[in-house]
């Protein structure tokens, strides 16, 4: 009886050892059957339109260097499209070029121009709607609305894409990388210029942004809304309206990232409102009006941070809660800390301040006594911004003195009691 069963065990396995092989070299078989199809003017199909119109699954379609005017192109199986260098697909700013509604789908190596404008549609260069597993690789996008819209889509890539808009104002443009209830999308290496947001995220978990260059833009670099558990690594953000936006998530993480030269009325680095439990580390906020503006956030924790040459490094505007500020460096910034509101058991402890004067006698690296870094005077400027012309003055010096030794307005509360007597060095790779 064992006999049998040890039998009928061996042929279950063979039958199932065939049925995989058969299965792999149906899979082969497939594979050899798809095509590629030429679009260009020499060859048999000469519209883009055309050639994924008449592909099947797994086919290529391969789109010789030239111009093809053509919109509203659509991609519903799953197929390769795939340009030579100097392929280009003008939208003769009437409508929006490639629009994806199939899982699996590549778009590799395309340039796409001239997008229509609206405003009632957000049309885009290339959209993807209700879609898995797609790739958006190695494209340029110039003169468009939205660049990329992703909605409602899943476990996609955008990589190596370069988005050029002419945006000037908010009102009538578009965001370069666009994703609405869109869920673990890889963005990376990608540049995008002067468009409204350079990336913009809404409704979307789990998404990686990283290796980026995102500048010029009239609103944000980056903008998140109602998004949780996203990652930004390795970005930079230049000249933006702001650099990152953060508004009503949770779970973020920001590091490794470079925030530069975002200046101007009401601009920062990186601006977050009702934010909850997030990591901002290892970054570079440098000459920017204001390297962090913070308002309603709760459990972030702000660490190994180089604040340098900002307007004010930290601006706290209240309703902040166990917020966590330590191991950053403060580098000759106009002010390092504005603070309104109770101090609700936010630190600022162990961090390294170019404008304390303290002294070291036990030489244990750390400062003997504790340093307030948030200044009369810049209470004063928050209040009254004409009063920055007073910056350098003897005023201002006396001013300062004058509420050091007897603090009035400023919260005596909020202290570093442990100041760092050397830069904190950082590892930024």
């Amino acid at each position: 009886m064992l006999h049998t069963k040890k039998n009928t065990s061996r042929q279950m396995k063979r039958i199932l050892n065939r049925g995989f092989l058969v299965l792999i070299a149906l899979q082969v078989s497939l594979a050899s059957l798809a095509r590629t199809i030429e679009v260009g003017e020499t060859c048999e199909v000469k519209s883009v339109k055309k050639a994924v119109e008449i592909a099947e699954k797994g086919d290529v379609v391969l789109v010789r260097k030239g111009l093809y005017k053509e919109i509203d192109i659509l991609v519903d199986k799953p197929i390769t499209i795939k340009g030579e260098p100097g392929a280009v697909l003008d939208g003769q700013m009437i409508s929006e070029i490639i629009v994806v509604k199939s899982d699996s789908v590549t778009v590799d190596g395309l340039e796409l121009i001239n997008v229509g404008s609206s405003n009632i549609r957000d049309y885009s260069a290339i959209r993807v709607r209700s879609s898995k597993h797609f790739v958006l690789k190695n494209l340029i996008i110039r003169k468009p609305f939205f660049g990329i819209y992703i909605e409602k889509s899943s476990y996609g890539k955008l990589l190596n894409n370069e988005i050029y808009g002419d945006a000037v104002s908010e009102f009538f443009a578009g965001n370069g990388i666009h994703l609405w209830y869109a869920h673990h999308i890889e963005i990376r290496n990608n540049i995008v210029d002067q468009v409204r947001d350079g990336i913009y995220l809404e409704f979307s978990n789990f998404c990686t942004i990283g290796g980026n260059i995102s500048r010029n833009n009239v609103r944000y670099g980056l903008h998140f809304m109602f998004s949780n558990d996203d990652v930004v690594t390795h970005d930079r953000y230049e000249n933006n309206g702001a650099g990152i936006a953060i508004m009503f998530s949770k779970n973020m993480e920001a590091s490794y990232n470079h925030f530069q030269d975002n200046w101007g009325p009401a601009v920062y680095g990186m601006l977050l409102k009702e934010v909850y439990d997030g990591v901002i580390t290892n970054n570079v906020f440098k000459r920017n009006t204001t390297g962090i503006y913070i308002e309603g956030c709760t459990r972030v924790i702000y660490e190994h941070n180089d604040f340098e040459s900002n307007g004010w490094a930290i601006n706290s505007r209240g309703a902040n809660y166990e917020n966590k500020f330590t191991s950053n460096n403060f580098l000759n910034n106009s002010f390092d800390v504005a603070y309104t509101g109770s101090i609700n058991e936010n630190t600022f402890n162990g961090n390294y301040w170019s404008d304390y004067k303290g002294y070291d006698l036990d030489k244990d690296g750390v400062g003997d006594e504790p340093y307030r870094p948030v200044k009369l005077f810049s209470y004063m400027v928050n209040r009254s911004p004409e009063a920055i012309i007073l910056l350098r003055s003897l005023f201002v010096d006396l001013v300062e003195f004058a509420e050091k030794v007897s603090p009035v307005i400023t919260p005596d509360a909020l202290q570093d009691e442990i100041p760092r007597m050397k830069i904190v060095t950082h590892d930024r790779n």
